[in-house]
């Protein structure tokens, strides 16, 4: 599978920016972590949204080997978000981050956002990375906590992505989308399905944006320079996703 070249990240004259967003679940890093490297690097991201990341013994060191081989630096997350973390290039300038925490419901997995504002040029640019509920009632209740902590940011642009646990015909995804540009929807580009690597045929990951930010293109990159079929399937067990994004002056 081939695919078109997305735009390389830049600034602009005017003080715009356009970024490169990878949207990744990457189970821990209990898989091919070499090929989980080459992967990212490959796509050469701005940012990383991260899902599963190392919570437990030496959480903080696992995470920083994959940021050091893959071209990036921690900006926040890992097991003080409960899973997701955030990742950036040298390229960012840090305004502020916050790990948070989400209620706690019985039985239930403890979730998560971490969450950053951050500045590329002239544009600034708030950031969060959710994993979101198995259960449809709790994921549905956090997926109004991410819109309400994205808008809490203060900064007039945003992106929110992650692992949604539910397909775009869902009642999450929907209150999602109904708020915030769907990037794949809004400029496919790549392929869609994010899982599972060996056998795609669903979409549950996904990268979203508020209006005013221009999706360039979104998508599984196969295809993508560096990027190769044995590394996506080895990585994790879940597809990445990638966005072109043009962020308009603070």
């Amino acid at each position: 599978m081939t695919t078109s070249p997305l735009p390389n990240s830049g600034t602009g004259a005017d003080g715009s920016a356009v970024i490169r967003v990878l949207g990744y679940n990457i189970r821990s890093m209990r898989d091919d972590t070499d090929a989980l490297a080459r992967v990212i690097s490959a796509c050469e991201p701005d940012l990383v949204l991260v899902q599963e990341a190392p919570r437990f013994f030496r959480w903080r060191k696992k995470l920083a080997r994959l940021a050091a081989a893959s071209g990036q630096v921690i900006l926040s997350g890992g097991a003080p978000a409960a899973g997701p973390a955030l990742l950036c290039s040298l390229r960012a300038t840090v305004e502020r981050t916050e790990d948070v925490l989400l209620p706690l419901t019985p039985g239930l997995h403890r979730r998560g956002f971490a969450t950053a504002v951050v500045r590329f040029g002239g544009a600034r640019l708030g950031v969060l990375s959710c994993h979101l509920s198995l259960q449809k009632d709790e994921r549905y209740a956090q997926g109004g906590m991410l819109l309400d902590r994205l808008a809490g940011l203060g900064v007039e642009h945003a992106i929110a992505g992650g692992d949604l646990n539910e397909r775009p015909g869902g009642p999450t995804f929907r209150r999602l989308a109904d708020s915030l540009q769907d990037c794949w929807a809004v400029a496919p580009w790549g392929s869609e399905y994010t899982s599972t690597p060996t056998d795609p045929h669903q979409r549950i990951d996904a990268i979203f944006a508020t209006e005013g930010i221009e999706v360039l293109g979104c998508g599984v990159p196969w295809g993508h320079p560096g990027v190769t079929e044995r590394d996506l399937r080895a990585a994790t067990d879940h597809l990445p996703v990638l966005a072109a994004l043009r962020i308009p002056p603070a």
